[in-house]
């Protein structure tokens, strides 16, 4: 098994001989405008694979590929005399697709391009549904925290003022009942008064009854 270096050489000097021979040695009109992109060598040297691209449509696609295949007994042929090696490896030509993907890549990047051109021109006269900027700035959020305070401290002393001062209903029935009251200690005293003084009356005159008795 030959070395990664000595391949790589081999390699390069295939890719130069067989575009050599396409441009001047093959005549086949099916022949499409074809680019040798890559060759590849396996190890022992004995298969290298040819990768290239045709500039056209499909149909060129095909007709360039019959064409190579046609060819490649001759491509061999020359390939052998500039290698000069014992034993000539076998040609394959194989359509590289990674520069097909590339242009499809290309296309879809160009038509994003132009759909984001045609959505900012649309953007430009239109203006915004609220505020430029939705998001309140940091000295907003302060100034409404300070409301949000001054708003419940006011709610606080208005709460305690109503529950301090009374209605003048509710202070005028307060002042009936401290009256009742103040009545009501007055009857009672005298009814208590008058109750001492029937029973000092009365053991006053059972004692007058006693002493009579006695004298008789």
């Amino acid at each position: 098994m030959a070395d990664p270096a000595r391949a790589r050489r081999v390699a390069d000097r295939i890719h130069k001989t067989v575009a050599q021979v396409l441009e001047r040695r093959i005549k086949d009109p099916r022949l499409g405008f074809v680019t040798i992109t890559d060759v590849r060598v396996t190890g022992d040297l004995q298969q290298a694979t040819v990768f290239y691209t045709v500039y056209g449509t499909e149909g060129e696609r095909r007709r360039s590929a019959s064409a190579l295949k046609s060819a490649t007994g001759l491509i061999r042929s020359e390939v052998g005399k500039a290698l000069g090696i014992r034993l000539t490896p076998t040609i394959s030509f194989q359509l590289d697709s990674l520069p097909t993907t590339a242009r499809s890549i290309e296309d879809a990047l160009a038509q994003a391009q132009v759909r984001d051109a045609a959505i900012a021109r649309a953007a430009e006269g239109a203006s915004y549904a609220g505020d430029a900027n939705p998001y309140r700035t940091k000295d907003e959020d302060e100034d409404a925290a300070t409301s949000d305070s001054a708003a419940s401290a006011e709610s606080s002393e208005s709460a305690a003022s109503a529950e301090s001062a009374a209605s003048p209903e509710e202070a005028v029935h307060e002042q009936d009942v401290f009256a009742d009251e103040q009545d009501g200690g007055v009857d009672n005293r005298q009814i208590a008064a008058l109750q001492a003084q029937a029973m000092a009356e009365a053991a006053q005159a059972d004692a007058q009854g006693r002493s009579s008795h006695d004298q008789l």
